[in-house]
């Protein structure tokens, strides 16, 4: 049994010991992690996952950022604990949680990762967004949330600033 909540202040400590634990220790010097620097996460759309003992075992974080002139979610980092990758639970809080942005009203959602991985959840390969180098633009995928929402955005990636929120 799992229980699916969203992060809170306690869980902050712990949910960046699984990102240390799973992602190399130089991960806070990757390019999507400029884009993070000074804004606040998507709290509603930031889980955390527990075994019935409590135990953390996944998480998923979201970002708000701006592709040209057009907001969008970065998904990530997203998380499973090494004992018990393999079980699905990281594809049910991407899951979960794109359901959850569409309710809210997000358009759309980028992430650099593997296609191979994140095409089952209908990520594609995105022409034309440009994250901060080095990212290598066979990594940049998205989301429409909302038939066509992708349809003519294009441009850098960049932070989003103040209130950034759905359109």
């Amino acid at each position: 049994m799992y229980r699916v909540a969203v992060e809170t202040g306690a869980d902050w400590w712990e949910v960046e010991a699984l990102y240390d634990l799973c992602f190399a220790p130089g991960r806070t010097a990757l390019s999507s992690y400029r884009l993070r620097n000074g804004v606040a996460q998507v709290a509603a759309l930031c889980l955390t996952l527990r075994d019935g003992a409590g135990i953390l075992a996944a998480a998923i974080r979201y970002w708000p950022v701006r592709v040209g002139d057009a907001p969008a979610l970065l998904l990530g980092p997203v998380a499973v604990h090494p004992t018990r990758q393999g079980e699905g639970l990281g594809g049910l809080l991407i899951r979960d949680s794109l359901r959850e942005a569409a309710r809210l009203g997000w358009q759309r959602v980028l992430l650099v990762g593997d296609a191979p991985y994140y095409r089952r959840f209908g990520f594609v390969r995105l022409e034309g967004v440009v994250m901060p180098p080095p990212t290598n633009p066979e990594r940049v995928l998205g989301l429409a949330l909302r038939p066509g929402a992708w349809d003519d955005v294009k441009g850098r990636v960049r932070r989003a600033r103040g209130g950034a929120g759905p359109e």
